[in-house]
């Protein structure tokens, strides 16, 4: 290794893009749960599911790319996750979300 040069990550790379894959995956499942329902509890809990796996997507590719400006993305995404799914069982619950 000549002086200057960043360490090569070895097996991290691959390891990162197995996890994309498979994070991918499990985005696409929960896509389908989504749309198909068939009650509205599943799809609050799709959604929640869906916000949180993209989430580790922006992670990782975060990770891979070897840029901050994901994570800053993913801690916004991981904000507007949770008041949504607040906010839509508060609406599923008691039909209003205003007390």
């Amino acid at each position: 290794m000549t002086p200057g040069t960043a360490p090569t990550l070895g097996l991290l790379e691959p390891a990162i893009v197995a996890s994309m894959f498979v994070v991918s995956i499990a985005m696409l499942l929960s896509l389908y749960r989504l749309l198909r329902g068939p009650t509205v509890p599943d799809r609050i809990l799709a959604l929640d599911t869906l916000s949180v796996t993209a989430i580790a997507e922006l992670m990782l590719l975060g990770m891979y790319i070897k840029s901050s400006i994901y994570f800053e993305a993913a801690l916004i995404i991981a904000m507007l996750g949770f008041g949504s799914t607040v906010v839509l069982s508060k609406y599923v619950i008691r039909r209003d979300i205003v007390e």
